[in-house]
């Protein structure tokens, strides 16, 4: 494990830190939860997302596209996992268990 000097570069360095920084609200992780079943259209993920406001939901997907987590065709409007994204279902996987298990 490499050791940082201060929390603060440890927050920007460290894998866990930065994982974390990306699936830190609840939102994220149900898109991510949904597209990992299917790709679905904004509509879609508003309709599945009960209580979600549109800005919210617009801006949670551009930055999941910025991390190249989902990707948009510009054609069809869909909204699909990438490969990146898709090694965050055994993340999503790993929570849906524990939630299960203990809460």
């Amino acid at each position: 494990m490499v050791k940082a000097s201060n929390k603060s570069t440890r927050t920007k360095t460290c894998p866990i830190a930065k994982v974390a920084n990306l699936l830190s609200d609840s939102w994220t992780m149900l898109i991510i939860r949904d597209l990992l079943n299917s790709p679905a259209r904004f509509c879609e993920l508003e309709r599945s997302l009960s209580g979600v406001s549109s800005r919210t939901l617009t801006l949670k997907l551009k930055k999941l596209t910025q991390e190249k987590v989902i990707t948009k065709d510009d054609v069809t409007h869909y909204y699909s996992i990438t490969k990146q994204g898709e090694n965050l279902g055994k993340v999503i996987d790993a929570m849906h268990g524990y939630g299960e298990k203990w809460l």
